[in-house]
């Protein structure tokens, strides 16, 4: 119990120590060897600089300015001043060992039954044979995997050499030449004047289409969404690739829940998110008239929630017989299959009554 005590009063001096005041009695050489033997240095740590990793062990203080080209010119002279390490074992250009010697591979009797020895004068002719005589002369032996039937035909066909082009001509087809196809014209649909003729109800326009047409502001989308609230002659609105983003969506979304005349409906190649969408499907269960819809490549997937309800009011609806977008799941895809079965199945019985 005495040991313990007395333990724990050595231990009690050393807690209240005043550092300031140790530190302030030691003299500067004393400081200086604190502050050598306290530095952290970590010597496997390649990464730091050599200050870092090992201690400054050098005592000299510095020669005079730093002067590189005087530095490099003693490197230089010390270096050639050192003579040559001698070498263990002294360079000769004795040659040791045994030097390598291809082995003779002996022909298997495949390859000996290929050698055929031809006639000097038929050999002598085959070396000089062009191309398109070679080319012939595999068609008359019945290599006619080596050609396209259009040069195999002609050349067992006619007593004239008909392949020009010779044998290296197969890779190209019967008609290879290039059909230049000339780029769809732009759409030159005049935005003001469709949206006023939608506006006041022209009977004379029934279709609207403003596919790709990048430079309709937003606004001006909205503004059409919002005048086929009391249209009642546009039967069909494209509005494919025209950077249509969710207002836009939540515009039609409110549209087709008035509208009683449209009939289709494009919107795709958009920027409509799943959220927007499913607005657009919550919609269609208070339209009884569309029957086509196109939703196909928007900006971002529509995710597999959005993918449900979609098939869901496809389930519901009577009147979709034409349903544009790819499913990436197999569940709502079947589903949206069957639907669009059903509501084909239910048209053709309409019609035939």
């Amino acid at each position: 119990m005495a040991h313990h005590d007395f333990a724990h009063e050595d231990m009690a001096k050393y807690l209240n120590i005043d550092e300031d005041q140790i530190l302030g009695q030691l003299s500067e050489d004393e400081l200086q060897k604190l502050d050598y033997e306290l530095a952290e240095m970590d010597p496997e740590n390649a990464l730091l600089p050599a200050g870092m990793r090992q201690r400054d062990q050098t005592k000299k203080g510095p020669t005079g300015p730093y002067d590189r080209d005087q530095l490099l010119g003693y490197l230089e002279k010390e270096a050639l001043e050192v003579e040559d390490r001698e070498d263990l074992i002294p360079f000769t250009s004795e040659k040791r060992g045994k030097p390598f010697v291809a082995k003779v591979r002996e022909k298997t009797q495949f390859e000996k039954d290929a050698d055929v020895i031809l006639e000097p004068e038929l050999e002598e002719a085959l070396a000089n044979a062009s191309d398109a005589e070679m080319c012939d002369i595999a068609a008359i032996l019945g290599m006619y995997k080596l050609m396209s039937n259009k040069q195999y035909y002609d050349a067992l066909g006619s007593g004239v050499i008909m392949n020009t082009e010779g044998i290296n001509s197969v890779v190209k087809p019967d008609s290879y030449e290039y059909k230049p196809y000339p780029d769809e014209p732009p759409n030159d649909t005049n935005v003001d004047e469709t949206l006023g003729k939608i506006k006041n109800n022209d009977r004379d326009l029934v279709e609207v289409n403003l596919n790709n047409i990048k430079d309709i502001p937003i606004q001006t989308l909205k503004d059409f969404a919002e005048a086929m609230k009391q249209n009642t002659q546009v039967q069909k609105l494209s509005m494919a690739a025209t950077r249509s983003n969710d207002p836009v969506a939540h515009a039609l979304a409110e549209m087709l829940k008035e509208n009683s005349a449209l009939k289709s409906l494009n919107i795709e190649s958009n920027f409509i998110s799943g959220v927007a969408m499913l607005a657009i499907v919550k919609a269609m269960r208070h339209n009884s008239t569309l029957t086509e819809l196109k939703i196909d490549n928007q900006r971002h997937q529509l995710g597999d929630a959005t993918e449900m309800e979609i098939a869901k009011m496809l389930e519901q609806n009577t009147t979709i017989v034409r349903f544009g977008y790819h499913f990436t799941q197999q569940g709502p895809r079947a589903r949206a299959a069957v639907a669009i079965t059903k509501n084909n199945e239910l048209l053709r019985r309409q019609r035939r009554r």
